[in-house]
């Protein structure tokens, strides 16, 4: 036998088929390639998101939820007819799959009607730290097990969105309790509900007085300093503290201005646009008989988040 003679390999011992292809490389392979093997079995999966509004009836809530994803959560009621008082704190979860641009997330929305609507508040929180507690027991409970789902649902609460009542004059005794216990469980977004209600000055006066409440009652709302892992991250996260409480305009009805829609309320003195282009900014644009008021919303001011 001849030694330089070598035997056939694999591939070319196997007899040729239509449907099997030759054996080939499917590609470079390298180090750099696994970002778009993650984004690419990303985008197939899809997202999750969990996220939590709490506060008192009539903040805005839902609308909120609508302005942010453009997608109602509850139904409306009808108009003129008003929802009675929950008697007790009920939680109520709602999910809904969105997609974008191919990118496709599972959105669930849990509402805590009832909440600071009683005369009586004490430990009205118990039932919201109990469901957050219960969801990440939950799923800790599927992950250490031997034999685990290939996707466990994940049905924590990501990020809660604390709506802060725009008084003008500082956090209630409520809000601090709640907040010192709240921080300590989940991610806490705190924002200004119908800051349309409010002046320039009266906003930025009511941010400076419940930022004095977070520092002197030890509550850390996002994004926490365990956050700021590079100098990048520090200016960033920086700048966004300087804005907390965030002021919010919600609306889920679109209104025709110079030739366009957009989202907002329509007031005697002009419409006001929930989406904005800055954090906090507030611009008037002259649009002929009716100005457009366009306040610091969500949708700018978290997009870091």
């Amino acid at each position: 036998m001849d030694p330089m003679r070598r035997s056939p390999s694999p591939c070319s011992s196997r007899p040729s088929s239509p449907r099997t292809p030759p054996c080939e490389m499917l590609g470079y392979v390298g180090i750099e390639a696994m970002l778009d093997q993650l984004k690419i079995k990303a985008m197939k999966m899809g997202f999750e998101f969990n996220i939590m509004v709490v506060g008192q009836s009539g903040l805005g809530k839902s609308t909120m939820v609508y302005t942010l994803f453009k997608s109602k959560m509850w139904k409306s009621t009808i108009p003129g007819l008003g929802m009675p008082t929950p008697q007790t704190l009920k939680l109520q979860s709602v999910t809904h799959v969105i997609e974008e641009k191919g990118v496709k997330l599972k959105l669930t929305v849990t509402d805590t009607p009832g909440f600071g609507d009683q005369i009586n508040n004490d430990k009205c929180w118990d039932p919201i730290l109990g469901y957050i507690k219960e969801q990440y027991e939950r799923y800790l409970q599927e992950e250490i097990l031997i034999t685990r789902q290939r996707h466990i649902p994940d049905t924590r609460v990501h990020c809660c969105v604390y709506f802060v009542p725009p008084t003008g004059h500082c956090l209630r005794p409520l809000d601090i309790e709640f907040l010192q216990r709240l921080c300590r469980t989940v991610n806490v977004v705190l924002v200004i509900a119908r800051a349309d209600s409010l002046t320039i000055e009266e906003r930025e006066t009511f941010r400076r007085r419940i930022q004095h409440n977070l520092r002197t009652h030890c509550i850390d709302v996002y994004p926490q300093k365990c956050f700021d892992e590079d100098i990048n991250d520090r200016i960033l996260n920086s700048k966004i503290r300087d804005r907390i409480p965030f002021a919010v305009v919600g609306a889920d009805q679109e209104h025709l201005v110079n030739g366009r829609c957009v989202l907002g309320r329509k007031t005697k003195w002009g419409i006001i646009e929930a989406p904005i282009t800055g954090p906090g900014v507030r611009k008037q644009t002259d649009l002929g008989s009716s100005p457009c008021l366009q306040l610091g919303g969500l949708g700018g001011e978290l997009g870091a988040l």
